[in-house]
């Protein structure tokens, strides 16, 4: 677990631009559950390309025309039961972050793992997103 005065500001680079911070299981099961309409997920991370790449391709992509209707995140090492419940909804694939998920009607339709995202400017991984987003909202 990470000291909170070192974490919040990356959790607030999200929260301020509409991200829904999810801490619990229960938070985490209740929006998987909802199957309506679509939703964006970061898992965020103390990790530098989070920094440099992950939460600022986010937050460009969700200025796309077509976009979630909602966006959410959870924070690893900081919210752990919470960022664990995330996990099991992204399974086969294995726990990354930072990663990125959009999902549709209740179900994974678009994932960036971090290897998708290390060595990926913020505008690359915005156009990914902007590109599924076309696609799924």
């Amino acid at each position: 677990m990470y000291p909170p005065d070192l974490v919040a500001p990356m959790s607030k680079d999200l929260t301020d631009h509409g991200f829904n911070s999810l801490t619990s299981p229960e938070e985490v099961d209740a929006i998987m559950q909802s199957n309506e309409g679509t939703f964006m997920l970061v898992v965020n991370s103390v990790c530098g390309c989070a920094a440099a790449n992950a939460r600022p391709g986010a937050k460009m992509a969700a200025s796309n025309e077509k976009h979630p209707d909602k966006y959410y995140t959870v924070f690893a090492g900081v919210d752990k039961a919470a960022t664990e419940k995330v996990r099991e909804y992204l399974l086969p694939y294995p726990p990354s972050s930072p990663a990125i998920a959009l999902f549709k009607e209740g179900k994974l339709v678009h994932f960036l793992e971090r290897h998708h995202i290390e060595g990926r400017s913020a505008e690359i991984i915005a156009q990914n997103l902007k590109m599924a987003f076309d696609h799924f909202c």
